[in-house]
């Protein structure tokens, strides 16, 4: 398919996503795009693009391309990705007022003056036309440097409502009565400009795109795929070389699995291509191969766009050419990557452990280094670190038994995949069961309880933990470091219980001092089955750990309009019969609410007894042949689905290896130079 003067191999295309690498960590980014190239992905792009210090993302892991000095970062990905046949794009913007330029000190420029998009940051400034023409300059000297860079693609960038084009578009921000300003031609201007600038910088031999969000979910409040959205494709239709096409904000672009279907983007964007005859890519965490052949075929779209999808599996393109489809690690929509980087740290993903240790541990998504001896390891627990753990060991040739004490092997993941909107949640099970099922020398026992005698007979010479964690019933969190007065009453419940349909008395009481979704989906499932639900919750928000997936907003609307009452920053501070005590967590003010079931979802306590018993008795184990024992996931530290699948995958890669350089420090840092 070309692009322009470009030609890309295939109808794959990474878009650009965020990684919390960007230009902090250049040779973790270069390295996770390679990879992406290796994979097949005919077109892998890079994050948010700075080009200017007016356009400060940090404390933020987006990537710099200020001047000269910044070429070699982009370099390195390109060449990596040329290494593998694939095109390299990269993405420049301008955040305008979204951007608090914390570090350059510099005023943020919008449209028109303006209070930043964030609150508590500087208020933005309003651009003349000198302060225009310098962004042009701007961002033609930012495409010459990509150029340089070995960039094959670059974009302009009007999507998320997070890009100063974007700004310029839309009324709320730009109340200018220039030619910039008022009807819509003007207010398109500057997206045209940029894009016509482009082109003439670099456009002989680099495809320029135009990434642009047609709807912002606003209805008449905001931009209309309908309206002025078509209006602006109509307009620009033949002047990029391709159209990236998606809506806005970046919560509604990369909606979770738990508010969102598979091609959930097509009723805004499927419009774009029937105006055009250039490419259009759209997006949608396409995972289906079937899916992804409907859009191509039905003249939706010309290429597949993926963020997520190629982040779970970065081989995706080439197992579906080779016919692979089983072994295609689908994204399961929970957005722990996007997680990663709204805190600042190299993104991970719940499906691909490997994410973000491609260069720092040299890890890869498909080969794993052949096994250092013929040791059989028995793995005890069949959730996410353990099954992860025995199909990483068994891809590298160990014998492997897994004892799951269970009835069906899946551990939190099966039950949670069972709660309101979580149903792709069981891919992290079902992918590596797949896998395990076509390995031999890894067996799986269900419905084994393995004590420490049962381990010291069995002889095997390592054994790993896999044995999880179980949510507190006293009520110890966050917020209370005691048991709360009144927690062992019959009708005192955990998540567990909620999950196992055990509560059948309302009105129910959720006191969520876990922060996580764990309380919402809760409250969903008992609303569901009839209950009256009030969820009470020491922070400012429900499900505070949300706002890093992009997800609150949509939880807490879900919530409200299920009819669930919600009380924000209140304790529970005792437990009666058929009523709770709550405090406000400011003034202490205590006041009593009517509850014939209270489900507390505070912490989880580590399942590591038997594994407490071995340590204890090293002479056993040397008798039994034991040479090494581990835990790993929710039993070593009670955390994300993701951290376990972590866990188990770090087990298996670092069994028997070659000691570390430096053992305090497992992998590779990069240092900054100094100048």
């Amino acid at each position: 398919m070309k692009i322009g003067p470009v030609t890309a191999r295939n109808r794959f295309f990474q878009v650009p996503h965020c990684t919390g690498m960007g230009s902090n960590w250049p040779m973790s980014h270069a390295e996770m795009r390679g990879q992406k190239a290796e994979g097949g992905w005919a077109v892998v792009c890079t994050e948010e693009t700075m080009i200017h210090p007016t356009t400060d993302a940090l404390p933020g892991a987006s990537m710099r391309l200020w001047d000269d000095d910044d070429i070699p970062v982009f370099a390195a990905a390109a060449d990596r990705v040329h290494e593998h046949g694939g095109l390299f794009g990269i993405e420049l913007v301008h955040g305008g007022l979204s951007r608090a330029n914390r570090t350059s000190r510099m005023a943020p420029l919008a449209p028109s003056a303006s209070p930043n998009k964030y609150p508590m940051r500087p208020q933005a400034r309003a651009m003349d036309l000198h302060d225009i023409a310098e962004l042009r300059r701007w961002h033609r000297d930012a495409a010459l440097r990509a150029k340089r860079a070995g960039a094959d693609l670059v974009y302009v960038y009007a999507a998320h409502n997070i890009a100063l084009p974007m700004h310029f578009l839309l009324p709320r921000y730009n109340r200018r009565n220039d030619t910039y300003g008022g009807r819509l031609e003007n207010r398109v201007r500057l997206i045209r400009e940029l894009i016509e600038d482009t082109k003439e910088a670099v456009g002989d031999t680099v495809a320029v795109a135009l990434r642009f969000a047609v709807d912002e979910r606003m209805g008449e409040a905001g931009l209309e795929w309908q309206k002025e959205g078509r209006e602006v494709v109509e307009m620009l239709a033949e002047l990029p070389d391709l159209w990236d096409v998606n809506v806005s904000g970046w919560e509604h672009d990369s909606k979770t699995s738990r508010f969102a279907q598979e091609g959930y983007q097509e009723d805004a964007v499927s419009f774009v291509k029937k105006l055009t005859s250039k490419p259009v890519v759209i997006v949608g965490r396409y995972t289906s191969p079937d899916a992804m052949v409907r859009v191509i075929r039905s003249g939706i779209a010309d290429f597949i766009g993926a963020a997520r999808p190629s982040i779970a599996d970065p081989f995706l393109p080439r197992k579906i050419e080779e016919g692979r489809i089983e072994d295609i690690r689908e994204c399961i929509g929970c957005n722990i990557c996007i997680s990663g980087n709204n805190s600042f740290v190299p993104m991970r993903c719940t499906q691909n452990p490997t994410m973000g240790e491609e260069w720092r541990r040299g890890w890869h998504p498909e080969n794993l280094p052949v096994k250092g001896s013929d040791d059989r390891v028995l793995v005890i627990g069949a959730g996410p670190a353990g099954l992860e753990a025995a199909r990483a060991l068994g891809e590298r040739g160990y014998a492997v038994t897994l004892a799951e004490r269970a009835s069906q092997p899946g551990g939190r993941v099966t039950r949670e995949a069972a709660l309101p909107g979580l149903a792709a949640w069981a891919r992290v099970r079902d992918w590596r069961l797949t896998q395990i099922a076509r390995m031999a020398h890894v067996e799986m026992y269900l419905e084994s309880n393995m004590g420490k005698d049962e381990i010291l007979r069995f002889g095997a010479p390592h054994v790993v933990f896999a044995t999880g964690a179980t949510w507190r019933r006293d009520g110890v969190g966050h917020a209370n470091h005691k048991t709360i007065p009144g927690a062992g009453r019959s009708h005192v419940f955990g998540p567990e219980d909620v999950m196992a349909g055990r509560i059948d008395k309302g009105p129910v009481l959720i006191f969520d001092d876990d922060h996580g979704y764990m309380a919402g989906v809760l409250a969903e499932k008992l609303v569901a089955n009839g209950m009256e639900v009030m969820l009470v919750t020491p922070a400012a928000m429900v499900s505070e750990f949300t706002v890093l997936t992009l997800e609150q907003g949509f939880v807490q609307k879900r919530l409200l309009e299920l009819g669930v009452t919600i009380r924000q920053q209140v304790n529970l501070a005792a437990i009666e019969a058929g009523h709770a005590e709550l405090a406000c967590v400011y003034t202490g003010r205590r006041e009593m609410v009517a509850a014939t079931s209270i489900v507390l979802v505070t912490a989880r306590v580590p399942n590591e007894q038997v594994y407490q018993a071995l340590v204890r008795r090293p002479d056993l184990m040397e008798a039994a042949g034991l040479r090494s024992i581990a835990l790993i996931g929710d039993c070593l530290s009670p955390q994300t689905i993701a951290a376990a699948v972590y866990d188990g995958h770090s087990y298996a890669r670092d069994l028997d290896a070659p000691e570390s350089v430096n053992p305090d420090v497992p992998y590779r840092r990069e240092h900054m130079a100094l100048s």
